[in-house]
């Protein structure tokens, strides 16, 4: 796998990741009553899983780039 590739999988990782840190707030904060707080972490849930699937695409072409299209 190219480095850069294996760089996008990892920084896909990592979003989802932060995601996962930032639903498991959300949740807290929905649970002690600061809904303004849950939503922030919802939105930034958002924005990590957006940046993760960014990523994945990004090794998919990179992938393909080194390795041609598989018909």
């Amino acid at each position: 796998m190219s480095k850069e590739a294996a760089n996008h999988h990892r920084k896909a990782s990592e979003h989802h990741e932060q995601a996962a840190k930032h639903h498991q707030a959300a949740a807290s904060a929905h649970d002690s009553g600061q809904h303004e707080k849950a939503a922030h972490h919802a939105q930034s849930a958002q924005g990590h899983q957006q940046h993760a699937t960014d990523h994945a695409a990004e090794a998919a072409k990179s992938h393909v780039k080194e390795h041609g299209a598989k018909s």
